[in-house]
Order: C-alpha cells, then sequence, then structure tokens
C-alpha cells in the first residue's frame, strides 16, 4: 500500500495518511477487475444461467457432420488398438450385464454433471469467496474452448459408431442418462464428443475440493470424482478414453487462462475478500 502525504497549514507537521484512505486508487479499472472480490449473488446466478444458455446454443448449432463425426470416430478407435487402450468395448458390455449398477450410471451421467458442479459453485461462493471469481473463471475459460473442439472435431460417440457393437445404455435400459438418446436426441448436437466436459467439469470439481477442502474424507471424494466419472462416460458408450484426455486439456487450458489473469492459481489467493468499497464520508459531504 502507498501513502500520500497531506500537507497542514502553516506551523503544523505533514500527516501521512494512507492512499486506501484517501481513497486514490492508481490500479486503473483493468488492475481492479484482476482483484479477488466478494462475489454478488445476483450477478452471479444471471452470469451462470446465460452462460450456460449460451454453451448450449453455440454447442448445438455447431453442424452435425455426421459423415466426419463418424470417421474420427473410427480413426479414435483405430489409434486406441495401436496404443492398447481400446478397451471401451469391454468396459460397455461387462457393465451393461449388471442392470443395476448401469441403470444407476445412466442416471449419474445425466445428472451429477450438473448437480456436484453447481454444488461446488455455491460452496465456493458461500466459504471461498476471494477465491470464487478465479474458480468460476477456469471454469468458463475450460467450457468456452471445448467449444473450438466440437467445431474443430466433430465425433461421434462410441454408441453410435458404425460396426462398433457397443450398447447404447440409455435406449436398452430405458433411463433419460444422456441428452443425445432416446426423445431427447433432437435436443443436443450428437456428434460433439471430443472433448468430453463431463471430464473437464468433474476434475475441476475434484481438484477444487481436494485443494481447499479441510476434511480429509471429503478431500478424497473429491478425486473420487473424476475417476468415477471416467468410468461412467465409458461404461455408457458416451465417450473414448481419448474424449477425456481432451477434456483434461481444456482444463489446463481454464487454469492457465485464470494464473495468468490474477497472477495466480485460484487457491493460493485469499479466503476472504472485501466487498464493494464505500464512499469516503468526506466525499459525500463535499459532493
Amino acid at each position: 500500500m502507498t501513502d500520500s502525504t497531506v500537507t497542514q497549514p502553516e506551523g503544523r507537521e505533514e500527516v501521512t495518511v494512507p492512499r486506501a484512505v484517501t481513497g486514490e486508487d492508481r490500479r486503473g479499472p483493468l488492475g481492479r477487475l484482476r482483484q479477488p472480490r466478494r462475489p454478488r449473488l445476483w450477478f452471479e446466478i444471471l452470469l451462470i444461467a446465460v452462460s450456460y444458455w449460451t454453451y448450449s446454443l453455440i454447442r448445438n448449432a455447431v453442424p452435425e457432420q455426421r459423415h466426419e463425426a463418424l470417421r474420427n470416430a473410427d480413426w479414435i478407435w483405430r489409434a486406441e488398438h495401436q496404443v492398447g487402450i481400446a478397451v471401451e468395448q469391454s468396459v460397455n458390455h461387462a457393465v451393461n450385464s449388471v442392470s443395476w449398477l448401469i441403470v444407476g450410471m445412466n442416471y449419474y451421467y445425466a445428472t451429477l454433471h450438473f448437480v456436484v458442479t453447481l454444488g461446488v459453485l455455491v460452496w465456493l461462493y458461500r466459504w471461498h469467496p476471494g477465491r470464487y471469481a478465479a474458480t468460476r473463471l477456469v471454469l468458463f475459460a475450460t467450457t468456452g474452448v471445448a467449444l473450438v473442439g466440437y467445431y474443430l472435431f466433430p465425433l461421434a460417440p462410441p454408441r453410435l459408431m458404425r460396426g462398433g457393437h457397443f450398447v447404447d445404455t440409455v435406449m436398452v435400459h430405458h433411463t433419460w442418462g444422456s441428452m443425445a438418446s432416446g426423445d431427447l436426441k433432437h435436443m443436443s448436437n450428437q456428434y460433439a464428443a471430443m472433448p468430453s466436459m463431463h471430464i473437464g467439469w468433474s476434475l475441476w470439481c475434484g481438484l477444487t475440493v481436494f485443494a481447499l477442502a479441510s476434511v480429509p474424507w471429503v478431500r478424497v471424494l473429491g478425486l473420487l470424482y473424476p475417476a468415477a466419472t471416467l468410468l461412467v462416460i465409458v461404461a455408457t458408450a458416451n465417450h473414448f478414453w481419448l474424449d477425456a484426455v481432451g477434456g483434461v486439456l481444456c482444463l489446463a487450458f481454464g487454469f492457465t487462462v485464470a494464473r495468468a489473469w490474477y497472477g495466480s492459481l485460484p487457491h493460493a489467493l485469499p479466503q476472504l475478500a472485501p466487498g464493494p468499497r464505500p464512499e469516503p464520508a468526506g466525499a459525500a459531504r463535499s459532493a
């Protein structure tokens, strides 16, 4: 903090006053935007709602390039065979043979992606307001760059592959575990599998909880959540392993953006943040 000197009438000493008291701030508008601040509830609700609506609109507006998406799926499948990780079909068939387990995974896929992400945002807002904006920026940047992937690399999920012999577990078990299956398939772009935002968002949740939670078992749950999500997206034939890698790369981009903007990773910022600075009383009287 810098100080300012106030000159008193003759015969009195000069008094050094902290610049924050005088209301002067030389950081400028950009510098103020990059400072942690207490989030406003109404603004956050509006921002999240508008952002998700915009994300869904753009994602579903990406042309469904079916032939290219199927060709890319064949390429991914061959590439995974070459490196020895093409076990998605075995996982899909094994889990599908246990009805209660695959039905549970269908509902996991449909719900926790949103419920847990919103829950972590609420937890951050309540208990870590100083880190909230930076952590939210990671999530937004991750999601934003994923849209580029959907546009540049249309990809059919395994359940839609030609001759892939995967089981569409939502169709078989008549659950609503995917927006891209059954009656809901016309509401979502079915060929936007790369990158997997189920992995991007769940890993964001897991790392955030692991870095900031104080209870050990909660931190462990934070790490288990993206691991369980990885199993779910493969078992339900909604993604390849490499889609998950794409989600991880998008999240790395999100953390890079937040680090560049705030000068620190979110967990290293202060837990608390000041609210809006009140107008100095002297300024109000002089007005």
